[in-house]
Formats: structure tokens, C-alpha cells, sequence
């Protein structure tokens, strides 16, 4: 055998040797998958998902559904095998592991964290939608309530729920319009909307719950456009005004900005 044969014949040993490690390796990857949609206008567990007092709340019409994604847990062993399906199959998403828990390396940690953001997106969602429509946090006090969602993307829901109980479009009528109103989004709490993971998968949740609109950070737009399920409206977002000026414009019936 020549030199060049031996050093061919070595190389693909050592190839063949790297994938088969591969196939059997734990991988730092977790699989998502769209999760459950929430009414944050609705009640869970028998409770209001919102509750106000210290202030007249008005009849809602309509849904604005918060959604969410189910990942394989931070222990999961991921394979090669599991990575090379989710990549062809438009219901899974491939997400490294650390971009879908960054804290934490079991599941209770993990639960203790997106608790913890939970409840501060929450407060966020209070703060800015008292803000927005200038009432005093000593005055009114909002309550949120939803068991088994951890994490802040549902800070944008929640602020339109609120919004939308105590004041609904400024006109009389709903924010809603009457549709299945889904989004994402994290706020803080002067408004700004901000980024989410997995948000590519969250329309397919969406639709699946019936929704006719989804609400987006502006900048994720071309994360969620390109398997967009048909008949659903995407709606871009930067600031809190902006998802209440297009819900108000869209239940008016006119033009609304798009991805």
C-alpha cells in the first residue's frame, strides 16, 4: 500500500471512528416543540388568569392567548438520531441546550428560575400596563395567575389582558375585536417588547388554538415568517403602543404593519 493509501485509509478510520461516537453520544442540544396557549381573559383552575381591584373592570369579548413551548429537559440525553429528526420535521425545533435552560442542571433548578422570571415578567406586565394608561399602582392592584408556565414570554399577553379588562380599545369596544389574538413577547416596564426562544414554533401552537393574528417581536420576524401556517396574521411589535394602536386598527378594520 502507498503512503497516500495508508494516510487515506487512517483518516477514514478515524471518521468512521468520530461519527460512531456521535451516534451514541449525549449531545448538548434539547428538542422543542409547540406547547399550550393560554386566555389570559379566561380563568385557570377555576381562578381569573387576571384579577383587578380598585377599579371597574369591563366585560371582555374575544381571547388573547399567551403561548408557550415544551422542550426536552436540561438531563435529557439527546442522540445524533434525535438532532438529525428534529432538523426535518417542522413541529420539532433543534435549540442548544443552553439557550433553553441557562440556568441550571436539573429540573428542579430549572423550575426555581423560570418561576423566578415568571413572576418578575409579571410585575413588568403590571407596571407597564398601569403606566400606559396612567393609573396609579396604589390605587389599583392586578393580580396573575397561571399555574404550569414559567418564564417571561408572556409578559406582552399579560399587559394586553390587563389593558384590555380596564380600559378594552379607548372606545368603547374591544382590543380584541372579537378574534383569537395570540403573541409572545417579554416586557419590561416601560413597554419595550422584547425577544423570546423557540418563537418559531409558538404560531404552530397558535393556529392549532384557533388563533387569527399572532403577535411578534419585530425583531424575530424572519424567525417565524419563513413556516408561517396559513391563514394566520403576523403582527410586528417594538413597544407596548404598538401591539395596542394595531389590535385597535385591526378591530376598526383597517391596514395593520406585517412581517
Amino acid at each position: 500500500m502507498s503512503p497516500r493509501a495508508r494516510i487515506l485509509a487512517v483518516c477514514s478510520t478515524l471518521v468512521v471512528a468520530l461519527l460512531a461516537v456521535a451516534a451514541f453520544a449525549p449531545l448538548p442540544f434539547s428538542i422543542a416543540y409547540p406547547g399550550l396557549t393560554a386566555n389570559v381573559l379566561g380563568s385557570d383552575r377555576g381562578q381569573p388568569v387576571i384579577t383587578i381591584e380598585g377599579a371597574p373592570t369591563r366585560e371582555t369579548s374575544g381571547q388573547l392567548r399567551m403561548t408557550a413551548i415544551v422542550a426536552t429537559g436540561p438531563d435529557a440525553d439527546i442522540r445524533l438520531k434525535d438532532v438529525v429528526s428534529g432538523w426535518f420535521n417542522e413541529g420539532r425545533a433543534v435549540m442548544p441546550r443552553d439557550s433553553v435552560y441557562p440556568v441550571g442542571d436539573s429540573p428542579k433548578e430549572v423550575d426555581k428560575h423560570n418561576r423566578k422570571e415568571m413572576r418578575e415578567s409579571q410585575d413588568s406586565a403590571v407596571q407597564a400596563a398601569l403606566g400606559y394608561l396612567h393609573r396609579s399602582p396604589k390605587d389599583v392592584k392586578v393580580t396573575l395567575r397561571l399555574a404550569k408556565v414559567g418564564g417571561p414570554s408572556a409578559g406582552l399577553m399579560f399587559t394586553l389582558g390587563i389593558i384590555n379588562k380596564l380600559d378594552g380599545d379607548g372606545r368603547g369596544g374591544d382590543l380584541t375585536g372579537g378574534r383569537i389574538i395570540s403573541g409572545t413577547g417579554t416586557i419590561d416596564a416601560n413597554g419595550k417588547v422584547g425577544p423570546v426562544g423557540g418563537v418559531g414554533l409558538k404560531p404552530k401552537a397558535a393556529k392549532r388554538d384557533g388563533a387569527s393574528v399572532f403577535l411578534v417581536p419585530r425583531e424575530q420576524c424572519s424567525d417565524v415568517t419563513e413556516e408561517l401556517p396559513k391563514g394566520l396574521k403576523l403582527i410586528p411589535v417594538r413597544e407596548l403602543k404598538d401591539a395596542v394602536s394595531s389590535l385597535r386598527a385591526l378591530a376598526a378594520g383597517k391596514t395593520v404593519p406585517s412581517c
